[in-house]
């Protein structure tokens, strides 16, 4: 598409029965670029995700990939592949023949279909492992031929779904790294559904937040963040409080919040050390919590405690007012 985006999707609506699981969403989606859909558990990104592969029906509305309406086409025609959350690996196929096993349905020949295997294994640096069976690898590994298998057929769009959740948090982050690096290299665009935000913050230039079917907010990772626009994206997203402020709600980061000797009276509730910085929960007078994060070192300069008065301050420039 010469407008930048090769996938849009356009009054995408899905229903199950009487239930509605996504309400007309509109979305556009860059070419090369890496977005992350997230989002609460039963928000609709699954059901989104599957739609643009095609596992899915649509109810209504159109997907559109490259300027044409894919929404009626079968998943192996739409120019996209999905990577599935529990890997669905052939447990009697070795590494290389999962791998090829889309191209073998396709009817390529034996050679043909190995040598763009063997291409994929190297990129996910398997090579050594093209004999072995799934049982004979770790998570992290059949994570990776999983995805070489998702790309053998050069697709436009790969499609994962939540594809780190079943592996531990040390490989999790590892993982981040590696699937960062292999969609900078590749330049097709990634689609990767999660409800983890730091996930999402560490992978996505771009982010598209669901809540109760609908899209709540999208556009650049940091903007989403910095910026959000409702009270629930800045609650989910966290590192924000939601105050009342003239009448309205503001949100404001938790790291914007200093501790001086005038301000908004509050008591300590909760202290919680996570290395390079502490977290404070504070309530004040009104029953509002409030969250702020100071960097250790501040904090054990004038280390706070639970039950003890303090004084909330911060800069009125760092509100930011929310959408009603």
């Amino acid at each position: 598409m010469s407008n930048g985006y090769d996938l849009e999707l356009i009054n995408v609506t899905k229903k199950y029965g009487d239930a509605l699981a996504v309400d007309r969403i509109n979305a556009k989606f860059k070419a090369g670029s890496y977005v992350c859909l997230l989002g609460p558990s039963g928000c609709g990104k699954s059901s989104t995700l599957r739609m643009i592969a095609g596992h899915e029906t649509v109810t209504d509305g159109s997907v559109v990939l490259d300027g044409f309406d894919v929404s009626h086409l079968p998943p192996a025609k739409r120019g996209t592949a999905m990577m599935f959350q529990n890997y669905a690996l052939f447990p009697h196929l070795n590494v290389r023949d999962n791998v090829a096993f889309s191209l073998r349905m396709k009817g390529e020949d034996k050679p043909s279909r190995y040598a763009r295997a063997n291409e994929l294994l190297e990129m996910v640096d398997l090579t050594a492992l093209a004999e072995r069976l799934p049982a004979q690898l770790s998570g992290g590994q059949q994570q990776r031929v999983a995805l070489a298998r998702a790309l053998v057929t050069k697709p436009k769009v790969l499609l994962l779904d939540e594809p780190l959740s079943a592996l531990d948090p040390f490989l999790r982050i590892r993982m981040r790294a590696e699937l960062k690096k292999l969609q900078r290299e590749l330049g097709i665009t990634f689609i990767h559904v999660t409800h983890g935000q730091d996930e999402a913050l560490a992978l996505g230039d771009e982010l598209v937040v669901m809540n109760n079917a609908v899209i709540e907010q999208s556009g650049p990772a940091r903007e989403v963040w910095s910026a959000p626009k409702t009270e629930f994206v800045a609650r989910f997203m966290g590192g924000h409080n939601v105050i009342a402020f003239e009448g309205g709600k503001v949100a404001l980061r938790a790291d914007d919040i200093r501790f001086e000797t005038t301000g908004l009276a509050a008591t300590i509730t909760s202290v919680e050390y996570q290395g390079a910085h502490v977290v404070l929960n504070a309530r004040t007078a009104a029953g509002e919590d409030v969250l702020a994060l100071m960097p250790d070192h501040k904090f054990f300069d004038t280390p706070k405690n639970p039950g003890d008065a303090v004084m909330l301050a911060w800069d009125e420039g760092r509100l930011h007012r929310l959408q009603a």
